[in-house]
């Protein structure tokens, strides 16, 4: 199973160009597509979750055509928004029932058998009778993620999954997207580093609508390592470095500005060496260009 995204546009009425010939292989398993916000995370996710038509381009899932034969696509997508909204009076399990009816699951016992297992499967069994409005946060995540599942998706879509969430509930939620992503195919659409980090084989990142980097992650921070240096400087001097070199992150330690630079040779002896990491690749690539369009 793949999915071949080739030259997808897509500019709205007010003028923004949300997306600008994005071309992506994405392969059975985790896919990261990490970028800041604004920059078309959110307009491709709807594109491929039938929600919005693109201007030009393709987008096949084998050989299903997902801009041309949205009733299909439906059949075989789960898709958790960013933003979701719940029936706050009624119960996960009523819930999840009502969702498999109208995905065309119409035999009972077929449905009672599926709630179960997908309430087990995101450790929501124990508050399958409780009405959806008392979830947490967390949960309320959890329960989007089983209403994402239901009808055996073969593409699965999550925007933005664990912004809010506490450190707890993030590894839960983590080890439950592993868990999902080695049978099909999940787009994890995030600004947090780490969830790539810890989940993604494969990635991109997206900035201004266009693809800037994709890879492995470990490969994509192969290429900047012994590149990365940093120093404690005072807030007051950070244009200067700004204006005399790359610095593509700066973050509080301890009261100071520490600022990380990429450079192929130290750039003087008061700054050291820095283990390159998938920031510091997401930073390289975003800082200028995002500079650039607030100049």
């Amino acid at each position: 199973m793949e999915l071949k995204i080739e030259n997808l546009s897509k500019t709205y009425s007010n003028g923004v160009h949300a997306l600008k010939n994005i071309t992506l292989n994405i392969p059975q398993g985790m896919f990261g597509l990490l970028g800041p916000n604004g920059a078309g995370k959110s307009s491709l996710m709807r594109t491929l979750a039938t929600l919005q038509q693109a201007d030009s381009g393709t987008v096949m899932l084998d050989d299903i055509d997902i801009l041309n034969d949205k009733a299909q696509v439906r059949k075989i997508l789960g898709y958790l928004p960013q933003e979701f909204g719940v029936y706050p009076k009624v119960s996960s399990y009523n819930m999840l029932s009502h969702i498999a009816a109208l995905k065309g699951i119409a035999s009972k016992g077929e449905r009672k058998d599926l709630v179960e297992s997908l309430l087990n499967k995101t450790n929501l069994w124990q508050f399958r009778n409780k009405s959806l409005g008392t979830y947490s946060g967390g949960m309320k995540q959890r329960f989007g993620i089983a209403q994402a599942l239901i009808g055996e998706p073969k593409l699965i879509i999550v925007d933005e999954p664990t912004a809010g969430l506490d450190p707890a509930e993030r590894v839960r939620f983590h080890n439950l997207l592993s868990e999902i992503g080695e049978n099909t195919i999940v787009i994890l659409s995030t600004h947090i580093v780490d969830d790539i980090s810890n989940l993604c084989n494969n990635m991109a990142i997206i900035c201004l609508g266009e693809v800037v980097a994709k890879g492995n992650p470990a490969v994509l921070t192969e290429a900047v390592k012994g590149k990365i240096w940093k120093k404690a400087i005072e807030k007051a001097d950070l244009e200067n470095y700004q204006n005399e070199m790359q610095v593509i992150s700066t973050h509080l330690k301890a009261g100071q500005t520490v600022i990380h630079v990429l450079n192929d040779n130290q750039p003087d002896s008061t700054f050291e060496s820095s283990p390159a990491t998938l920031e510091d690749v997401y930073f390289a690539e975003i800082t200028s260009r995002m500079e650039s369009i607030h100049a």
